[in-house]
């Protein structure tokens, strides 16, 4: 058995403790942890959408537990999940709120109950984008359905129109609730 000075572990042994500078924090690895997941959830990623987009690299388990704080991230990993999510490291650390990453933008939720309401030559692109999301995903609920500022911005092209323009009439056909606004101009803004 081999003497290793204490903070040079290999990453597969590193752990959270709560004793400040032996390692990390817990406090401060589950701030690093928010933000980690505040990241991903921005991007619509899931734990395992992270692991097949990286092809492998980045397993869901052990992003999962930088996002819980359960595991310790070095600086170098942190950096290279950093240019993964392609966001500037100091997005990560607890503390620095630049760019608002610690809190994700509401939700844009189509209720699709009321999507079949409209008429069809005012709502046909919007059905048919939705139908088409519904079959990439294979969630067939019927009732709603995420989508992403992205996909926002892909309808105002179709239907010739800006985001927000394109929000408020969805607000007043009853197919997105009133929170949209809020998400659409906080994005708008950045």
């Amino acid at each position: 058995m081999s003497y290793q000075p204490r903070g040079l572990e290999p990453e597969s042994q590193s752990r959270v403790d709560t004793v400040p500078g032996s390692y990390m924090s817990s406090e401060y690895a589950k701030q690093l942890g928010a933000k980690l997941r505040a990241i991903r959830t921005q991007q619509g990623l899931s734990l395992h959408g992270v692991e097949e987009k990286s092809q492998g690299r980045w397993k869901a388990v052990v992003v999962g537990s930088y996002e819980r704080g359960d595991r310790a991230v070095t600086v170098q990993r942190l950096a290279e999940l950093a240019d993964f999510y392609g966001v500037p490291v100091q997005e990560l650390l607890p503390g620095s709120t630049p760019g608002g990453a610690a809190e994700p933008p509401p939700k844009l939720v189509l209720d699709l109950e009321r999507l079949a309401t409209v008429p069809p030559e005012k709502a046909g692109p919007l059905q048919r984008y939705a139908a088409t999301i519904q079959s990439q995903r294979g969630d067939y609920n019927g009732k709603v359905l995420s989508i992403r500022q992205d996909d926002l911005r892909t309808l105002a092209v179709i239907y010739d129109q800006s985001p927000s323009v394109l929000t408020e009439q969805l607000i007043s056909w009853g197919v997105l609730d009133a929170d949209a606004r809020r998400a659409v101009a906080s994005h708008e803004e950045s």
